[in-house]
């Protein structure tokens, strides 16, 4: 990051401590997220909110109570840990270019996940608006996990800051990110609808009818999902391949590449597997991690990608 003025020493350890904890509280959070649907913890503490049943500490214990107090618990203590890392990198690298807007948007998508999440106690959970919430969440995730890295770039660890990616990439890596998005949403909305199942063989939604349409609603949702997720492994695969091609001396471009080929082969075998093991606790949430760890990883090269359409209008001004 040319703008970078500072060594990694004059940044307080106790920053880049922070900036781990709330990347780690964030995943518990959004798992957390994952394991209330998963096991129908949702009404747990009944309809009241934040309280629990209308207590601060509840008396009568149920397991679909511990998860979804916890996940609250876990939640509050996310908003003030995300807080206190927006202030202090505001205050302690604000100078460069991201981080005021990462910081901001740590905070306001995580406050949007809370309200979400409230909303859905107090009114009903609807499919289409607790499939938006995980999207929020996913956001949220991201935007602290990149504000983390930029705390650790002032280390001068990996060559992130000089970095001079060819427009036509850069074009690919944002419309890959938005359309990360939009699978993620179907996945979510499949999950929300209850759809998981609604087709029991893989890939197709029968493996003896291939080229039968979906006679369902949930398989409709099933099988769009799955059409969605087809042509992002496709893409993401393509993307991955010429970068490693093109930039294969740059690191951080080579790993987040490879980074990007591992997880979304990962994500398939996941979501092979919630349908071969009829949606196991733990590879429903395998699936979940796995499609947030790829969608920070893609985050980071959008971020990668703004910073080089600098650096190029630099070296032209230069030139």
């Amino acid at each position: 990051m040319s703008d970078i003025k500072i060594e990694g020493d004059n940044v307080n350890k106790g920053l880049k401590l922070l900036a781990v904890l709330s990347t780690i509280a964030m995943l518990v959070v959004l798992l957390g997220g994952a394991l209330v649907t998963k096991t129908g913890s949702g009404m747990g503490c009944g309809r009241s909110w934040p309280l629990c049943n209308g207590q601060l500490i509840p008396t009568e214990i149920s397991l679909e109570l511990i998860i979804e107090f916890s996940h609250r618990l876990v939640s509050g203590i996310s908003v003030f840990l995300v807080t206190a890392l927006a202030i202090w990198s505001w205050r302690k690298i604000g100078h460069v270019r991201e981080t005021k807007l990462l910081a901001i948007l740590s905070v306001v998508f995580l406050i949007i996940q809370a309200l979400l999440g409230a909303g859905a106690v107090i009114w009903g959970q609807q499919p289409v608006i607790m499939a938006l919430h995980f999207g929020i969440s996913l956001v949220s995730v991201a935007s602290v996990f990149l504000l983390t890295l930029l705390i650790f770039e002032v280390d001068k660890k990996f060559d992130a800051d000089s970095l001079v990616i060819d427009k036509g990439l850069r074009s690919q890596i944002y419309a890959l990110t938005i359309y990360c998005y939009v699978v993620v949403y179907t996945g979510a909305l499949v999950r929300h609808e209850k759809a998981q199942l609604a087709c029991l063989d893989f890939p197709f939604c029968d493996n003896a009818a291939i080229f039968s349409l979906p006679s369902t609603k949930y398989e409709w949702v099933q099988m769009g999902h799955r059409f969605a997720a087809s042509l992002f492994l496709i893409w993401v695969i393509a993307l991955s391949i010429r970068i490693l091609l093109k930039y294969k001396h740059k690191r951080v471009l080579f790993w987040s590449a490879v980074g990007s080929i591992i997880f979304i082969l990962l994500q398939v075998v996941s979501g092979a597997a919630i349908i071969i093991t009829r949606i196991s606790l733990y590879t429903a949430l395998a699936h979940a991690l796995i499609i947030t760890m790829l969608f920070s990883v893609l985050s980071y090269l959008v971020l990668l990608s703004t910073r080089s359409k600098k650096n190029e209008n630099t070296n032209k001004k230069v030139a």
